[in-house]
């Protein structure tokens, strides 16, 4: 029985747009050949930088969107910084790959994961990409720790990063007065309560300076004016 060969994906990057991704396609061909695995797509990303995240590098994104749709057996890479700088994004892609069943050739490092001693990269960084995640959870509730405790105490908070003042945890704008003016129609009004429905009755001109009315046959001209319009909503 003939054994299928595996479909593979390149994956280019330089860092600059005078760069080229040129010798990098050239040398991973190479070893595709040796390897008897055929090459199907080539991605890259040219004048990018490597501690961009993937929606920053669009061939990044792109191939990992294929290797979802399982359209290449292994992933090659001419080395493992051009996958990219940052640890947590380059976790991420790793792990990434491992989920949908796409192994990774690393060229410069000498990484195969088809193979069983190359599979343990993927294993270590499965583990270092769940203490990363871990790690991201206890520094969220150690925040929001924080947060309850200032507003306890002070009847609202500092955000560090931003400097915004809150008064409530939850997301930005959820604040009860906006809440309240992002329910006022346009052109003003007031707030009325009818039959346990609460809303608010406001007013607005005609589009037209004179409209037709159809009554018994007749047509009728009427001049501007103004109509009432009512939103209501349950009473909290």
């Amino acid at each position: 029985m003939t054994r299928r060969a595996k479909t593979a994906a390149l994956y280019v990057r330089v860092s600059t747009s005078d760069q080229t991704v040129e010798n990098q396609v050239a040398e991973l061909e190479r070893m595709a050949e040796f390897r008897d695995w055929q090459v199907i797509a080539r991605y890259s990303d040219q004048g990018v930088s490597g501690a961009k995240g993937r929606l920053e590098r669009p061939g990044l994104d792109a191939m990992l969107r294929d290797a979802e749709k399982a359209k290449f057996d292994v992933v090659m890479c001419w080395s493992l910084d051009r996958l990219g700088r940052s640890l947590i994004d380059l976790l991420q892609t790793v792990e990434h790959l491992r989920g949908v069943g796409v192994d990774l050739f690393l060229m410069q490092q000498s990484i195969d994961t088809t193979t069983a001693a190359g599979k343990l990269l993927f294993h270590i960084t499965g583990a270092f990409a769940e203490f990363e995640r871990a790690t991201i959870r206890e520094r969220v509730k150690a925040g929001l720790g924080r947060a309850r405790s200032e507003l306890a105490k002070n009847g609202k908070y500092v955000a560090r990063r931003s400097g915004i003042v809150r008064r409530s945890l939850g997301r930005p704008g959820a604040e009860p007065e906006k809440l309240a003016e992002a329910k006022r129609p346009p052109g003003g009004g007031h707030r009325h309560s009818e039959g346990g429905q609460e809303g608010w009755t406001g007013h607005r001109h005609g589009p037209k300076a004179e409209a037709a009315v159809h009554r018994d046959g007749e047509v009728l001209l009427r001049p501007p004016c103004r109509r009432t319009i009512s939103r209501t909503h349950p009473a909290s």
